[in-house]
């Protein structure tokens, strides 16, 4: 009876993603262990030790995944509102959480702390899930892309508030899943775009930024509507009419009205024919760039009250110095260099397990959480990082085949989703290591020290697990 209720539970279960999860988390622990033991110490086996509490939350992130195996896989569509709406309230309650490093996203019990942003992520993915796998749902009709806009907005607008700006810019992956089910690619640039636009609007003046939205949200829509002509006739027709604005703005009143503000005026005015052509023509693309641009132009104001009000000074001397508009090695900078410097130290093979002296002498701050990647680098060098890595790059590629041989939508898109989630991390906690991104409080998946990290990022991956589990068993069923 225990060997066919044994079978039940394991039935389908991809033994590939679930080998690579297991490798991933046993690397962490070899990391963390590196880079948070004192040679000597007394007591080497104290649950005071980062690497003590890591087995800790290895054990119960186990005993989740087991749980997770074990539950319906309706469950898990029938939980994904209820999840959603209670995650927002957890997020909400934050307004009483523990502040840490400047940001307000941690609730404290005794010796424990818990990240609810973390969760909220699995809660998205499900709710973001269900939307787009409702019957009636449409990924090119506009109603339809602010349902999904709105579900990824509540989360992400509580916690960027609550100043943990890294957790927040997560559910930007959420980009790659909407292009996966449909959503128009020559679309996604001036999402992208629009995006990039707070750190852009350092570096470029008003009209450069201008021009450079009209230029983007133009050729993005003539590409998706296959017609260029006209739109080259419009830009060049918006050029004309803002130069004649200009001259007739100076002789009337000389140095009154810049180019810039010529150019905005004649821009605005013009939107009023396109959405006549657009609305006449029934092109609903035109609609949604314009929407786009106008959101932009609404945003840009906004930048230097977000830079200056918002954004704390940590965070923004973090953004000026990945933009090279400061330089502060011993103070800004030094987690970066550090970082490197242990990295590159590392050379091809590393320095072996335990002899990293950057992580040994605490050169590289915050080692065994944001920076765990610099263990990695130093003592396992070039083919260590790479072995690393590949596993990561190999359980995400899992997850999106996960994801195509999924029969429901609902499964396909939650899959997609964990796989963009754990990407985004990926690309952002090894890039800001080598200073090729912004330095932000991001984990490392799996490897990062964390329980509430490692929990989420666990029930994240065996739910997917649980998905592809029901469906081969499904298909097994069908052949028999």
């Amino acid at each position: 009876m225990t060997g066919s209720r044994h079978n039940r539970i394991f039935e389908g279960v991809d033994p590939t993603t679930v080998l690579l999860y297991v490798l991933i988390v046993l690397a962490g622990c070899a990391s963390i262990f590196a880079a948070s033991y004192e040679a000597g110490s007394a007591e080497p086996l104290s649950f005071s030790n980062f690497y003590m509490k890591q087995l800790v939350w290895v054990g119960a992130a186990w005993v989740t995944a087991l749980v997770v195996l074990l539950l319906d896989v309706r469950f898990w569509h029938m939980f994904a509102y209820p999840a959603y709406f209670a995650g927002l309230l957890l997020l909400a309650a934050l307004a009483v959480g523990k502040e840490v490093n400047g940001a307000k996203a941690w609730f404290e019990f005794g010796s424990f702390r818990v990240q609810p942003a973390e969760f909220v992520k699995i809660a998205t993915a499900l709710a973001v899930a269900r939307v787009m796998s409702a019957y009636s749902f449409s990924i090119s009709r506009p109603g339809d892309l602010a349902k999904v806009g709105a579900v990824l907005f509540m989360p992400l607008a509580i916690i960027v508030l609550q100043n943990d700006t890294g957790s927040g810019i997560v559910l930007g992956s959420f980009l790659f899943v909407l292009y996966r089910e449909g959503l128009n690619k020559w679309l996604c640039i001036p999402v992208l775009l629009i995006a990039a636009l707070f750190i852009v609007s350092f570096l470029l003046s008003p009209l450069a930024l201008l021009v450079l939205l009209l230029l983007v949200c133009t050729f993005s829509e003539a590409k998706m509507n296959g017609i260029w002509r006209s739109r080259l006739i419009y830009l060049a027709a918006l050029l004309l009419g803002a130069l004649v604005l200009w001259g007739v703005a100076g002789l009337a009143a000389p140095g009154a009205m810049d180019f810039y503000r010529c150019l905005l005026i004649a821009t605005l005015v013009s939107l009023v024919p396109v959405a006549v052509y657009a609305y006449r023509s029934n092109l609903r693309n035109i609609f949604i760039t314009m929407g786009l641009f106008l959101g932009a132009m609404v945003f840009l104001p906004t930048t230097d009250y977000i830079f200056n009000s918002i954004l704390r000074q940590h965070q923004r001397d973090r953004i000026l110095s990945f933009l090279g508009i400061i330089n502060d090695p011993l103070g800004t900078d030094y987690n970066v260099n550090q970082a490197k410097i242990a990295i590159g130290s590392g050379g091809l093979a590393g320095k072996g397990f335990l002899q990293g002296t950057q992580i040994k002498y605490g050169f590289v701050p915050e080692r065994h959480t944001d920076f765990i990647f610099c263990t990695v680098g130093e003592e396992w060098g070039f083919l260590g990082a790479l072995t690393v890595l590949g596993l990561l790059c190999a359980l995400i590629l899992r997850l999106m085949r996960m994801g195509e041989r999924q029969e429901e939508p609902f499964g396909r898109i939650y899959c997609y989703s964990v796989a963009a989630i754990l990407l985004f991390h990926v690309l952002v906690n090894v890039g800001m290591t080598v200073g090729l991104m912004p330095v932000m409080g991001i984990p490392l998946p799996f490897m990062s020290y964390g329980g509430s990290s490692l929990i989420a990022f666990t029930i994240l991956v065996f739910i997917a697990v649980r998905l592809d589990a029901a469906t081969r068993q499904f298909s097994l069923g069908a052949k028999y």
